[in-house]
């Protein structure tokens, strides 16, 4: 495993690490957890991600109980979450950055997580009803309370981004150092010219989700959706045109050969593009089973296959 400052932050990440979304509690009980959490530990991972919505509020707690079981030197690893939702239909409880709902949720989420602090705290998404000051200081109290060390955002845009962080500096406050936005090889958005500003002259770090577009990118689609897999589950219906969309299936099967050439799965493959970004601290991972862990972990073995022919050729793929 190798690690990557976080942005210009001191603070280091896995390039791989491993997160919560989807598999806990839906899809992996306490002791399957316990299970992945070790294998990823042992592999070098240091940075468990995770969010308040996650399960509502159990994906949480399974973390937890997982790291009190599992009784690690706080200062070995980093743990994350996110907030936005919110777990209540209040008006000040739910798709908001608030500030009371903010300084709330973050004690709901420290208790749930039986931990101190976490080490990142993301603002899960944009709020265009409450002013971005409200939001900067809540997160800077939040900080200064030993609740959080560092602060990041997620799914927003490059001009507010850009915005909170002109808007710590002008009150000299703790300002955001990390993003966590989509990033795959059909998704790619988020590292777009509109983004170098931030990336460039603001030097923000990144923890990449859904490296694998939701399995689509490990092949399992191509012959429809399997019993068993993400794509079945019931509360993620809304995922199904995407992972049997025939235009992005072909792409998948036209990336066969250069995995293939290069000796990796097309996950593994796919998993050790994202590294090829200078921008990318930490790649997350997912996985519901163990043995996805140990796979996912391999394609820390092919981060330095990529030739300028190998990635020309990516590109050619995904621009059809």
């Amino acid at each position: 495993m190798k690690y990557r400052h976080l942005g210009k932050a001191g603070i280091q990440v896995s390039e791989l690490s491993f997160g919560s979304w989807v598999t806990f509690h839906t899809q992996s009980g306490l002791e399957s957890t316990i299970e992945m959490m070790i294998a990823a530990y042992e592999h070098g991972v240091n940075f468990f991600d995770n969010a308040e919505t996650y399960a509502a509020g159990k994906s949480e707690s399974l973390m937890g109980a997982a790291l009190k079981t599992l009784g690690w030197r706080r200062g070995s690893y980093l743990v994350s979450t996110k907030l936005f939702w919110g777990l209540h239909d209040g008006p000040n409880e739910n798709n908001t950055l608030n500030r009371k709902y903010l300084l709330e949720s973050i004690d709901g989420s420290l208790r749930r997580l039986q931990l101190d602090y976490v080490d990142l705290l993301y603002c899960h998404r944009p709020d265009p009803t409450t002013p971005i000051e409200e939001t900067v200081w809540a997160m800077h109290n939040i900080i200064e309370s030993g609740k959080a060390l560092y602060w990041g955002t997620s799914e927003w845009e490059a001009t507010d981004i850009v915005n909170a962080i002109e808007t710590a500096e002008r009150h000299h406050l703790h300002k955001p150092i990390v993003e966590q936005p989509i990033y795959n090889l059909f998704e790619r958005h988020r590292f777009s010219a509109d983004y170098e500003p931030v990336y460039q002259q603001y030097r923000f770090g990144s923890t990449t989700w859904s490296p694998l577009a939701s399995g689509l990118l490990t092949g399992k689609y191509k012959d429809g959706i399997p019993a068993g897999s993400r794509g079945a589950l019931e509360e993620l219906d809304w995922l199904q045109d995407q992972l049997t969309d025939a235009e992005r299936l072909a792409k998948v099967s036209a990336l066969q050969p250069l995995a293939d050439e290069m000796g990796a799965s097309l996950a593994q493959f796919s998993l050790a593009w994202c590294l090829q970004n200078p921008h990318v601290s930490s790649v997350i991972t997912g996985a519901s089973h163990v043995e996805q862990v140990h796979e996912n972990m391999k394609a820390l073995d092919f981060v330095d296959h990529f030739t300028p022919d190998v990635m020309l050729e990516v590109d050619r793929i995904f621009a059809a």
